[in-house]
């Protein structure tokens, strides 16, 4: 008989990184989307590029802190 695995023996971190692991372990087309992730997908994407022009960086928000 084989061995199983008994992922209630693992730690929260070890669960979580399994499931990591398990994710990038698929393809894009492994994954199915509903009609509607779909168009919220479509919605974020086309907002992606402003979102991201207006964005302030790490290195900005550090500046402002230390002028306060």
């Amino acid at each position: 008989m084989a061995d199983t695995f008994d992922i209630a023996k693992l730690t929260k971190k070890e669960r979580l990184a399994l499931i990591g692991e398990l994710w990038d372990s698929l393809a894009p087309e492994d994954v199915s989307l509903t009609p509607a992730q779909e168009a919220e997908l479509a919605r974020r994407m086309a907002t992606f590029d402003v979102d991201a022009q207006r964005a302030v960086s790490w290195d900005e928000i550090e500046a402002n802190l230390d002028k306060r």
